[in-house]
């Protein structure tokens, strides 16, 4: 007579799931807006738009994941950060556009779940929406053994915001003359991870858990530096400051993102010396023997966020974005070009 299967036997356990749903559910109400409806457990997050808030509102979606990060988490055990990232690269790219977070649903995948890891990771993602000033309405645990190695989880994060349709901040009006503002980032953030390991890891075999040359804490923890949430600092200035172009620098460093948020013929010249490069960043370019282009085309090199706004309001808008919290520098300016937006990096006077 054949064993009787079931679910647990076959590598998923649903009662660890729904342990892991009531041990996180403090921390998932704790992000919740009054717009919230109905509370969590249901099929779906509901979400109402206050009535006559908005005369003209358009939804702003956006939606990624942490990259090989994650990989760094699982080499030392932490998780309570990663899904600040999570929440941060997700946020980050809809507020470029002018919007306002509303609400956040995450998807976390495992082979074997376990509890404690995850929720780390969903209290992470609940932090990340508090800072954003989003609700975590709802999301997805996904126990699939076999699938992933043990101990390895993969996330992914959707967010939705709003905003009006005449304050959408869309790059169009950037004209030659505008100024260039960078926010300084809290270090690698999520994007490069790949070519970062590599160069730290498996050619310098540098440990995780000491600080390297040039660094004064241990090189996991200045790696699981959490992703910068602009959110609320950018809503601070859109409300003061007419605003131009945003772009959040992500995978494709300054040169692949600051165009996003420029017309046709234009030319964005950055100066490089004009902000200050966290160390990790000097640390990469050491050990890696990666050279300055390339540094700056994968990483974003201190750089989190740029603003574009005209010249005679720079200062203004710097003066909001630090009330903020946020460190900001003046790092370039528009320039007339040919052909589709582009960017020029100027060391020491010298186009890189």
């Amino acid at each position: 007579m054949k064993k009787p299967l079931d679910y647990k036997a076959a590598g998923v356990d649903i009662d660890a799931a729904d342990r892991l749903i009531r041990r996180v559910r403090t921390a998932v109400r704790g992000t919740f807006r009054p717009e919230v409806v109905g509370d969590l457990g249901g099929f779906g997050g509901l979400f109402a738009l206050p009535p006559g808030k908005y005369r003209e509102p358009v939804l702003v979606s956006g939606t990624d994941g942490v990259g090989t990060k994650l990989k760094i988490a699982f080499l030392t055990g932490r998780h309570d950060t990663i899904g600040i990232d999570l929440v941060a690269m997700c946020v980050n790219d809809i507020a470029v556009h002018g919007a306002e977070p509303l609400f956040f649903l995450d998807y976390f995948a495992t082979g074997k779940l376990d509890e404690e890891a995850a929720a780390s990771v969903i209290e992470g993602i609940a932090a990340g929406c508090r800072q954003a000033g989003c609700a975590l309405i709802g999301g997805e645990t996904a126990e699939m053994p076999g699938f992933y190695p043990s101990g390895e989880y993969d996330l992914a994060g959707f967010a939705v915001g709003v905003v009006e349709r005449e304050k959408i901040v869309t790059g169009e009006t950037v004209a030659p003359g505008d100024a260039i503002l960078g926010i300084a980032s809290s270090g690698l953030h999520s994007n490069g991870f790949s070519l970062a390991r590599q160069a730290l890891l498996e050619r310098a075999r540098l440990p995780l858990d000491a600080p390297p040359p040039g660094l004064h804490a241990p090189l996991g923890e200045v790696l699981l530096t959490p992703t910068r949430i602009y959110a609320r600092s950018l809503g601070a200035l859109l409300a003061r400051v007419p605003v131009k172009g945003l772009a959040h620098i992500t995978g494709g460093g300054l040169p692949g993102n600051v165009p996003r948020a420029m017309p046709d013929r234009t030319r964005a010249v950055l100066h490089t010396e004009s902000w200050a490069r966290p160390p990790v960043f000097d640390l990469l370019q050491r050990e890696g023997a990666i050279e300055a282009h390339e540094m700056y085309r994968v990483f974003n090199c201190g750089i989190g966020m740029t603003v574009i706004v005209s010249a005679d309001r720079a200062r203004e808008a710097a003066a909001v974005l630090e009330e903020a919290g946020e460190q900001v520098s003046i790092i370039g300016e528009v320039e007339a070009g040919e052909g589709p937006p582009s960017v020029t990096l100027l060391e020491g006077g010298r186009a890189l």
